[in-house]
């Protein structure tokens, strides 16, 4: 597969600073969008730490084969599963431990949105409420579920209305991100690639101001990757940009 990305962080319209980050590990294939949390700037130390994290794992278990991996394979996963998994793993480990060990880093955490591609798979791993679509032929898919009160709810209550999904007093609230405690589960599944697909990895400052048919309509009809994360990300400040906002889109072309 050829890969062609693009990808845009923004503060919004009523933050004072971004506590989102993005990042690539382009000989590896691996994208990450992550959205911190926590007093003062400590959310943006803990998104940052959990890219920097991931990209470090796989660093060091690429030339080093035999490197000590710091948590057991899991035999229900394949190799690059695993890999992905424990890379996240270890990064809720040292936001955790910071957050432990010094008190201005006290309550930090971050989410985290990972896509790895391999062939003709991708590999999507996620932790809280960032979240993966794909948009192929102009129809959008949600690839992740959110670990939000929101969706527990929603799974105890399937016939839930949209209605009373707006009214939910609770929808912000995650069940899960790294740096809660010193484990995480990480949830990870793999799907196959067709030409020509985009992979939209965004923070909820994209999914919750702007709807799913107006993220496939951008990505669909804007001219290049380039242009469909500006407007993106244009269309989340229209709408109240109430939080930072940051999107990378991925396009897999045979060939």
């Amino acid at each position: 597969m050829k890969i062609r990305y693009a990808a845009k962080t923004d503060v919004g319209m009523k933050r004072t600073h971004n506590e989102d980050y993005f990042s690539l590990i382009e000989d590896e294939q691996v994208f990450l969008v992550c959205d911190g949390m926590g007093g003062h700037a400590s959310g943006e130390v803990a998104s940052k730490m959990a890219a920097e994290t991931v990209g470090e794992f796989f660093q060091r278990t690429r030339a080093d084969e035999d490197a000590t991996w710091p948590y057991k394979l899991d035999r229900s996963l394949s190799y690059i599963e695993n890999r992905l998994c424990v890379a996240i793993k270890l990064a809720n480990l040292r936001i955790s431990e910071a957050s432990n060990r010094d008190l201005r880093y006290k309550g930090m955490g971050t989410t985290v949105v990972s896509a790895l591609v391999s062939g003709d798979k991708i590999y999507v791993a996620h932790v809280g409420d960032s979240r993966v679509y794909r948009v192929r032929e102009g129809k959008i898919t949600q690839l992740t579920r959110d670990h939000s009160l929101l969706e527990d709810y929603k799974e105890a209550k399937p016939d839930m209305t949209p209605e009373e999904e707006r009214a939910f007093p609770h929808k912000n609230v995650i069940t899960r991100a790294l740096g809660m405690r010193d484990s995480v589960e990480v949830a990870i599944k793999t799907h196959p690639i067709a030409s020509g697909d985009v992979y939209v990895l965004c923070t909820d400052g994209l999914s919750g101001m702007v709807p799913d048919e107006n993220i496939a309509e951008i990505v669909s009809q804007s001219k290049s990757l380039e242009r469909a994360v500006a407007e993106l990300v244009d269309a989340a400040n229209r709408n109240g940009g109430t939080d930072n906002v940051t999107t990378l889109l991925l396009q897999c072309l045979a060939g």
